[in-house]
């Protein structure tokens, strides 16, 4: 498999499904950045070059932006919380409805291994634009926050703990759930390890999360899955052989357990289909997503 970008003639070249691959690894920490570029060099002989293959693997924010903070629909602002079993304080980005004629339904926004960018601050602010409670979490405020480079704030989310951070999760649930204008159903979405948190959301707080949507995440770890009992639609890319080798055994237990949930398999889609600012982009498999995202909220939420 193959996704055709735009050289630097603009004429359209094909980058061969293995950079995706080794980006997807080298972002996950199974092999090193020195490695990584190593693989692309190898792909020079294909013609292809460092510039071209970085337009396609590595973010570019000024794409992500589907709702600008200066929509008249929503408001945003940054909130701390408490978080004693975590870091002691959270910080996050709290997106509303301008206006609310009843008390609307939460959802909690989680983001990859690398922060709250920009691409996770618009999927929040999507959220709010369809009349949700939105509320992103920032894992890194411990250390400063995001710090505006992907690579940088990978590997300072890696430097922490993580079981802390998982607790901050947990923390950041709770606080949304009680805000004095939602209705107190509370649905959690994430996006890679942020899929993996809403997988660990759903069983270790299940009387806190009425909803959970993964996007290519792996499950919680097996003695907590039989606290599951939110539903759960979970969103899968078929390219994606590294989270996709969890889902049989999860499906199993979620099965054993009695839990409602629905999968769908995106065609040819990578891990990270639904991130609009790197090459690994599916605009179709990711309007699709979406949709099916927020419909399932709506169904059990309002």
């Amino acid at each position: 498999m193959s996704a055709p970008v735009q050289n630097d003639d603009q004429s359209a070249q094909i980058i061969p499904q293995e950079a995706f691959d080794w980006y997807d690894q080298y972002a996950h920490g199974i092999i090193d950045r020195r490695t990584f570029l190593s693989r692309l060099g190898s792909l020079a002989a294909m013609g292809f070059s460092m510039s071209v293959l970085s337009s396609a693997l590595l973010p570019n924010y000024a794409l992500a932006e589907q709702v600008s903070f200066n929509d008249p629909d929503i408001k945003a602002t940054y909130l701390n919380f408490p978080s004693e079993k975590g870091h002691g304080d959270g910080r996050g980005y709290l997106v509303t409805p301008s206006e609310m004629s009843a008390k609307a339904p939460l959802i909690l926004v989680v983001h990859e291994n690398r922060g709250l960018n920009p691409y996770i601050k618009d999927v929040t602010r999507r959220a709010a634009k369809t009349g949700f409670i939105a509320f992103a979490p920032d894992a890194l405020h411990p250390l400063g926050g995001y710090p505006g480079n992907d690579d940088q704030g990978r590997d300072m989310q890696r430097s922490m703990d993580r079981a802390k951070i998982e607790q901050d999760f947990i923390a950041a649930a709770k606080f949304l759930q009680a805000h004095p204008s939602g209705n107190g159903k509370l649905g959690a979405v994430g996006f890679c390890f942020g899929g993996y948190i809403v997988n660990m959301l759903a069983a270790s707080i299940p009387d806190v999360i009425s909803a959970g949507v993964p996007f290519y995440g792996t499950p919680a770890t097996k003695e907590l899955r039989k606290n599951i009992k939110a539903p759960l639609l979970v969103q899968l890319a078929e390219l994606d052989k590294r989270v996709n080798a969890s889902w049989p055994e999860y499906e199993q237990d979620l099965k054993d357990n009695h839990v409602d949930y629905t999968m769908h398999m995106y065609q040819n889609a990578n891990h990270g289909f639904h991130n609009d600012s790197t090459g690994r982009y599916d605009p179709e498999a990711a309007e699709l997503a979406w949709q099916r995202t927020v419909s399932f909220f709506n169904q059990h939420l309002r």
